[in-house]
């Protein structure tokens, strides 16, 4: 009867001090991402000195910890592109000026989606990750706004699916906010090119990059119409239980591979993708919920005057960032990747 409990004994000491180290090596790694976060901003946020203005800028407005860390996420993707572009520029591989000018339009979309293009209007509103607010939210489309009514009342959604279905409405009107803010760029910029007075001039924008800005937003277009078709028969027969996927970006991007040149052995693959792509979405989402939670706790505690405590939440609350933002690169960099191959797809459908 010793042996057995002594040796009971040993596995228990063993499996604690194994989840101590655990523990010690889970801290260590949080502390040193928030040690890092802080030792890059003492060197600048960013490698590009105009996003570190962007940066900078919106410090001063009135956002969200969780739109914030979202803005950091897309400032790193522009700098990842506009890095990638000062390389091919380098080799002469734009020579038309077609990758330079959708650096530009990208960034005048990050511009106004978060406010400060100079237009009063112009930013998204806050998202918060405690709060439901379907009720003060509005859709800014009287067709999605009769359908999310249609929805509520039908009596076909749980309460739970309703939260899941508002999502998808507020994706949607998101996606057509974009797709008007590139629409207004890129026919800005048509207009300036028709004013050139310089015949010679006129000859440097090529067909070829008229076609490209507006093939994208052809695409852009068809996925609005595809979402739009797809809420219309959720709203009305309510959740297929076999669906695949939940999150509303992995719901686009499969209705959209389905339409795409792929073979079935591509299809199938792209499909698991989407799979671990909506796995990373749901922890993206995790961190942000706890990064918005944290920062109500922090304002809350710096109310006490223990300093302690404040310390320690400031601690909590710079690694949960410093994750949200490194989590929300991630996301959108795998995003970009995803949609570029579908897109490439849908070209070949063209041809």
């Amino acid at each position: 009867m010793a042996a057995p409990r002594a040796l009971a004994v040993l596995g228990a000491a063993l499996l604690l001090a194994a989840g101590a180290q655990a523990s010690k090596y889970s801290r260590e790694a949080n502390e040193g991402l928030a040690a890092a976060g802080a030792k890059r901003r003492e060197a600048g946020e960013f490698r590009v000195v105009r996003l570190n203005q962007i940066w900078e800028k919106a410090q001063r407005l009135h956002l969200s910890a969780v739109k914030l860390a979202e803005l950091h996420s897309d400032l790193k993707i522009q700098e990842k592109d506009e890095l990638s572009w000062k390389k091919l520029k380098a080799e002469g591989l734009d020579e038309d000026g077609e990758k330079e000018a959708k650096l530009r339009r990208n960034l005048n979309v990050i511009m106004t989606k978060y406010g400060m293009n100079g237009k009063k209007d112009s930013q998204l509103a806050d998202t918060n990750y405690i709060k439901d607010g379907t009720e003060s939210d509005t859709l800014d489309d009287p067709r999605l706004e009769k359908l999310w009514s249609k929805a509520k009342t039908s009596g076909k959604f749980s309460d739970e699916e309703l939260d899941k279905l508002w999502r998808e409405f507020k994706h949607h009107k998101e996606k057509i906010r974009e797709y008007n803010i590139l629409l207004e760029t890129v026919s800005r910029t048509e207009d300036i090119h028709k004013n050139v007075i310089n015949p010679s001039e006129e000859n440097l924008v090529k067909e070829e990059i008229l076609h490209n800005k507006h093939r994208e937003l052809k695409d852009k277009l068809r996925s609005i119409n595809q979402g739009f078709e797809r809420l219309r028969k959720v709203s009305h027969q309510g959740y297929d239980t076999t669906s695949e996927f939940e999150e509303p970006r992995v719901i686009d991007l499969w209705d959209m591979a389905k339409s795409a040149n792929f073979t079935e052995k591509e299809l199938e693959s792209f499909r698991e993708e989407l799979k671990h792509f909506e796995a990373k979405i749901e922890k993206h989402h995790h961190y942000q919920k706890q990064l918005e939670i944290s920062h109500q706790k922090l304002k809350h505690v710096e109310g006490t005057g223990d300093k302690d405590h404040l310390n320690r939440n400031k601690e909590k609350y710079a690694m949960l960032e410093e994750k949200t933002k490194e989590l929300g690169y991630k996301v959108k960099k795998h995003l970009q990747d995803l949609s570029s191959r579908i897109s490439q797809g849908l070209q070949h459908n063209e041809l």
